[in-house]
């Protein structure tokens, strides 16, 4: 059990870091991913830093029937890279082009990666 604590603090401490220089602003949301066993999760923030409050602009995870959809194995890389689709067409419903990257304290490979990369093929820029 304490190897599993040791990473979760080193996760956190990573996020941390990451979180003190990446901003979401209303013309460039923050695309924060979260990433556990099962699902994978990912939703664009608004961190307005002037009122103190961060609002959730769109939202899609594995859960969802939509990101399953077509795909011929349902592979958790295959359900991240239709995730990330998924959040870039909602995006481009509400007009955002643009966002900012946050893994989270996560490493940038295997899930992550993949839903990065199926949000850049359906349109966003990083």
């Amino acid at each position: 059990m304490a190897t599993k604590n040791r990473r979760y603090n080193a996760r956190i401490r990573r996020q941390k870091h990451v979180r003190k220089n990446v901003l979401g602003t209303s013309e460039k949301p923050r695309l924060s991913v979260f990433r556990s066993n099962t699902h994978i999760y990912a939703q664009l923030i608004n961190d307005n830093r002037s009122d103190e409050t961060a609002v959730t602009l769109v939202a899609a995870s594995s859960r969802e029937a939509a990101a399953r959809e077509g795909l011929e194995t349902t592979s958790k890389s295959d359900v991240a890279k239709s995730v990330g689709k998924l959040v870039a067409e909602r995006c481009k419903e509400k007009g955002i082009k643009k966002v900012v990257f946050d893994r989270n304290g996560f490493l940038y490979h295997g899930r992550v990666k993949a839903l990065a990369e199926g949000a850049r093929e359906a349109g966003l820029e990083f």
